[in-house]
């Protein structure tokens, strides 16, 4: 019996881990994003359009929810499958594989509204309180079923005693689960009763719940997360297609110009993500749509002529001369195409017509930075430093910027930026010692060696 409240212990965090994995599958992914001046971590994508889009989709369904002043973000994931979820209460997670395959803006809406009426319910909050009950439950059961098995052993009855032990676990393991069915179907009336409020049609999320109950006919092996994190049993469909086909906006169509800009990111995604040849399949020369012009611009460029590439984003901005983002794309091809000089004059007009979106700043601070030439040094810093204030996790934007100080012979920022750097990289080691000899430039008490001694000061964080 010295053994047991162990084994009790392990299996308790066990279910704990499973249940909360139905609320939070797919959150520990990896992977870098090739583009937008890779100011996303290992496991998130960062594009300014993409984004853009995203915050207009959630904008309206935020209010309804009453959540506008949350400060709540739409993060997402580099993996291809199809799955969203809600992790910490304050965001949204979406693989770049939900936005590639969701093939209207109302399908993604709609998952959206979904993962809105968990936040808004404190769905996950409710699911730890329920977690510590259950694991207080289990142990009981446990320790009451063992005590079975110790007296079942003695009148030498084995197999009752074991029966007394798993029963209790598979109770309550069944009793987790059908409180996580509650959690999801009240997220479905939540997310139409968020779209009705926005005379938006809930026959999207309608569509893509009903894709994944039929996936979940066959084998789960294979299967996209969104179906293994979201259960979809039929007649929680049919209560969902009931309660959306209330609606009068069920049969209400996508805006064109949202549908337009939509296919606009399902081609950037397709062009940045996927292999040259899968993107052609995607998007055959015969389809002369301007998404399909996109997607191919960018394949061609990622994948090495860049020549034929700039030609092609040319002709998208002779098309669109207004639209921040062709620039964008025209100078992080310059960019990343050893053209740092070139790449400066779209990526100015990008800025300005983004009305200084700080992604873009980030980038157009690095073709400053690659340049070489003091005399944009000045300039680079007001850019990036403007942009780390709404972008202040951006590890690659401290790196330029502690360039361009150096640049200056300003060597206490260039330590100071060079810390926090290697400090947002997860390199404590690195970001102490810099940090330290940045104080040492500092004067005593000044910002800079304020922020220098935080950094030197922070505890390591123990894996």
């Amino acid at each position: 019996m010295r053994g047991a409240p162990a084994r009790v212990h392990r299996f308790g965090r066990s279910l704990a881990r499973r249940a909360t994995a139905v609320i939070t599958a797919g959150a520990l992914l990896c992977g870098s994003w090739p583009a937008q001046a890779q100011q996303g971590g290992p496991r998130t994508l960062r594009d300014a359009e993409t984004e853009q889009l995203l915050r207009d989709y959630t904008r309206p369904i935020l209010r309804a929810a009453g959540l506008e002043k949350q400060n709540i973000q739409v993060v997402i994931i580099n993996d291809p499958t199809f799955n969203a979820f809600v992790a910490d209460g304050r965001r949204i997670f979406v693989n770049y594989g939900a936005l590639r395959e969701s093939e209207t803006p109302n399908q993604i809406i709609g998952v959206l509204a979904h993962e809105t009426g968990h936040l808004a319910g404190g769905h996950l909050a409710k699911l730890r309180e329920q977690l510590a009950q259950t694991q207080t439950q289990l142990i009981i059961a446990m320790l009451i079923g063992l005590g079975a098995a110790v007296a079942g052993a003695r009148a030498g009855a084995g197999g009752a005693g074991a029966a007394a032990v798993a029963a209790p676990q598979s109770a309550i393991m069944r009793t987790m689960l059908s409180y996580q069915r509650q959690q999801e179907e009240s997220a479905d009336k939540a997310g139409v009763k968020f779209l009705n409020a926005t005379g938006q049609s809930a026959k999207g999320m309608y569509e893509t719940f009903k894709r994944f109950s039929e996936q979940g006919l066959f084998a789960s092996r294979g299967a996209d997360p969104y179906y293994m994190s979201h259960p979809m049993p039929a007649e929680r469909v049919r209560a969902l297609e009931e309660l959306a086909r209330t609606s009068p906006y069920w049969d209400k169509k996508d805006d064109p110009a949202l549908q337009l800009r939509h296919d606009m990111m399902r081609a950037k995604v397709s062009g940045f993500m996927e292999r040259a040849d899968t993107v052609y399949r995607r998007y055959p020369a015969s389809n002369t749509s301007l998404p399909a012009r996109y997607a191919r611009a960018i394949a061609t460029y990622r994948h090495g002529d860049l020549r034929s590439a700039l030609t092609q984003i040319d002709d998208l901005i002779h098309t669109q001369p207004n639209n921040p983002y062709f620039y964008e794309l025209k100078g992080q091809a310059l960019l990343e195409g050893a053209k740092p000089n070139e790449a400066i004059a779209p990526l100015r007009k990008a800025v300005h017509l983004s009305n200084n979106t700080p992604l873009i700043e980030l980038l157009l601070g690095q073709a400053l930075v690659a340049s070489e030439n003091k005399a944009y040094a000045d300039d680079a810093i007001t850019l990036l430093r403007n942009a780390l204030t709404r972008e202040p996790e951006a590890a690659n934007g401290y790196t330029q910027l502690a360039m361009a100080y150096g640049r200056k012979g300003n060597y206490a920022e260039a330590d100071l930026a060079s810390a926090q750097a290697a400090y947002l990289r997860g390199d404590q080691k690195t970001a102490r010692d810099l940090a330290s000899r940045a104080k040492t430039r500092f004067a005593i008490g000044t910002p800079g060696w304020v922020k220098a001694d935080d950094i030197v000061n922070t505890k390591p964080v123990k894996n």
